[in-house]
């Protein structure tokens, strides 16, 4: 027993991390996704054009001076790469408390060439109105928004195509399957408002029994609510439509989904 315990210190008295090769760096990455809003030249009301939009940097120092690329940055001693991301977030756009969410490492040798760098990949979901006064950080020339097609036919810094790729791909998944299409729309809103911005994000998205089934369905039960005033009253809203629209809200209730049942 005491001969371990010896052992065990002799280990800890001996080691040396200089043996072993440290990355040089531990950056974060975010993918920061919005709809944008756009009203319809049309005489009758209508609902907006909406697109899926990235919020993309313009470095201006190298590596990849000039090329656009995603926020980030270096992970500080104290803090950890969520931290970061965090903080990068909002020294980017200025926002808080927002869905923002890690889902992927990248650590192909050279993807960076200022040496070996594990970045650590997060998106987040910002609503629109969160960014109308967005400005470009001290590290970047240009701050802007481009749509998924645009962002796609750019050569971006790093590996920053394929990262975007991964969270596309990652957000589409999550939309029909969780709740964060509540990060795109108003607190209340219509069932068109919800299904247009599912289809902004999915395009082969398509259920012609949506509103029965996103409001009757077991399953989908209680994941929204009607919105009602006080006396009980159901509260509509004729914004984007003719006629006036009953309005909903999301729950904090979270459906337990499972593939057999």
């Amino acid at each position: 027993m005491n001969e371990n315990i010896d052992q065990e210190d002799d280990v800890s008295v001996n080691y040396n991390a200089r043996k072993y090769r440290t990355p040089d760096g531990a950056p974060t990455d975010i993918v920061i996704f919005t709809i944008t809003s756009t009203d319809r030249a049309k005489a009758k009301k209508t609902l907006p054009h909406r697109e899926l939009q990235v919020l993309l940097i313009k470095r201006k120092r190298w590596p990849f001076e000039g090329r656009w690329a995603l926020p980030g940055g270096f992970t500080n001693e104290t803090e950890t790469v969520h931290e970061c991301a965090k903080r990068e977030l909002c020294e980017e756009t200025g926002v808080k408390n927002v869905h923002i969410e890690y889902f992927n490492a990248y650590s192909a040798p050279n993807r960076d060439p200022r040496g070996w760098m594990i970045s650590h990949a997060f998106f987040a979901l910002v609503n629109e109105v969160e960014l109308s006064s967005r400005e470009a950080a001290s590290d970047a020339a240009e701050v802007g928004l481009f749509s998924m097609d645009e962002a796609a036919a750019m050569e971006l810094a790093f590996d920053h195509n394929l990262i975007l790729q991964d969270a596309l791909a990652r957000i589409r998944e999550m939309m029909v399957t969780t709740t964060i299409a509540k990060s795109f729309l108003p607190v209340e809103f219509t069932i068109s408002e919800l299904y247009q911005v599912l289809q902004t994000v999915v395009p082969d998205f398509e259920e012609r029994n949506f509103i029965r089934k996103i409001t009757s369905t077991q399953s989908r039960r209680g994941i929204i609510e009607e919105v009602r005033n006080r006396a009980g009253e159901p509260m509509l809203s004729n914004r984007h439509s003719q006629r006036a629209a009953q309005l909903y809200r999301f729950t904090d209730y979270v459906p337990r989904l499972s593939i057999y049942s």
